[in-house]
């Protein structure tokens, strides 16, 4: 195991040293548990569009939220591996290189402290761009077991585990926080803003990859990664989870974007049309529009997720989409730092809180809608808005209409 402050060399090499952000320094081979220039800014920190903001104040009270499953639990460690766990906990920091691939670092929460190890090849980017105050770093060799090295720091080498506590994990993200309630509110309206740059300017002749490729690169530009880019035009509107084809996207089409930043996932779904709409299409979309009006209803703090549930499955029926609409696609569920966190179930009984967020996607033949929003206490705010997209009001809020450039 070696420290940031070196690397490995190849053979031949002389070891060289690595710069430093003054917030590390090397203690008996490992890095010390906390900073030792109070308050100090790591480089880059301040620079435009940085990601991993590590809010102190927010990462003192998901600490805290820890320790108690660790006090519940009677054990005195947890090992986090996921991607949702990491960037949660970490409040934002990046820990992925491939989008498809598992994160470059794990982290062992104890009573001391928190400790980052990373691959070798990745510490230098990890401590100068994403490392946190207070959060101590070591390194693994590129080929070395990572996640066997991090439990390995544990005092008795056996912490516990992501999914012996995956419950009270999600129990712990639900709640979101000042600061981390801004930046999701921000990667909200980004998205949204996308999605109207990129409807507004296209035309029957567009096929669907053009279409995706303008939302990537605006999605990309504001600092977010693309997760998720679904488009069906008029020819595959049957297809509720639509991956892009070289089709043009004709009289009407659905676009999809998730988009993450800091570690939060921003959804939105939004509708295109060259014509102004039959009145089976029109009637439909006010019906799924309505659909969703129920489950905000239903959306309120102490309510469990398995009782909202079924108000969606009632919601399909009483608004003339049958008994088993819901069977044809997942119906969302709370969001944050996963695109649902979880998708919505019989068997999910999480009871709801306030200052959560959610992204609910109801859906029917040729029409679905989908915003992120957040329960306050003054009830559902959206955050994927964008002033210039057409609205209507449903029971008391601007939902989205088709947009007819």
């Amino acid at each position: 195991m070696t420290t940031p402050t070196q690397s490995t060399p190849l053979a031949g090499q002389t070891p060289t040293q690595a710069s430093r952000p003054a917030s590390v320094s090397a203690t008996n081979g490992r890095t010390a548990p906390g900073p030792t220039t109070p308050g100090l800014t790591l480089p880059g920190r301040t620079a435009p569009g940085q990601t991993a903001p590590g809010n102190v104040a927010d990462r003192a009270v998901k600490r805290r939220r820890v320790l108690d499953i660790l006090d519940a639990a009677g054990r005195d460690s947890l090992l986090l591996t996921s991607n949702t766990a990491l960037t949660w906990y970490l409040d934002g920091s990046r820990v992925h290189i491939s989008l498809a691939g598992d994160p470059i670092a794990a982290l062992l929460v104890d009573r001391s402290g928190d400790h980052l190890v990373t691959f070798n090849n990745e510490a230098g980017r990890i401590a100068a761009e994403e490392l946190p105050e207070g959060v101590s770093l070591d390194t693994v060799p590129w080929h070395g077991q990572l996640h066997a090295v991090a439990a390995g720091l544990a005092v008795d080498g056996d912490p516990l585990v992501e999914a012996a506590v995956t419950t009270e994990l999600r129990a712990a993200r639900q709640q979101l926080l000042p600061a981390e309630t801004a930046r999701y509110a921000e990667l909200s309206a980004d998205a949204a803003a996308a999605m109207t740059d990129v409807l507004t300017a296209v035309s029957p002749e567009t096929t669907e990859f053009q279409l995706v490729s303008e939302l990537a690169a605006r999605i990309v530009a504001v600092g977010a990664e693309p997760l998720v880019l679904l488009c069906n035009g008029a020819s595959r509107s049957d297809f509720r989870h639509p991956l892009a084809t070289h089709s043009p996207i004709g009289r009407r089409a659905m676009a999809v974007v998730c988009a993450r930043r800091n570690g939060l996932v921003a959804n939105v779904t939004r509708w295109v049309a060259f014509d102004a709409g039959t009145p089976q299409e029109l009637d439909a979309e006010a019906r799924i529009a309505a659909v969703e009006a129920d489950i905000f209803k239903a959306t309120v703090p102490r309510a469990r997720l398995n009782t909202v549930f079924t108000e969606i499955q009632q919601a399909y029926a009483r608004h003339g989409f049958g008994d088993d609409q819901w069977t044809l696609h997942h119906q969302g569920g709370p969001a944050g730092y996963a695109g649902r966190d979880p998708r919505v179930t019989a068997d999910v009984r999480d009871t709801i809180v306030l200052n959560q967020p959610f992204t609910w996607n109801p859906s029917g033949p040729g029409v679905k809608i989908e915003d992120t929003v957040l329960l306050t206490e003054s009830g559902l705010r959206i955050l994927t808005t964008d002033d210039r997209w057409p609205t209507t009001q449903v029971e008391g809020r601007r939902r989205p209409l088709t947009l007819r450039p």
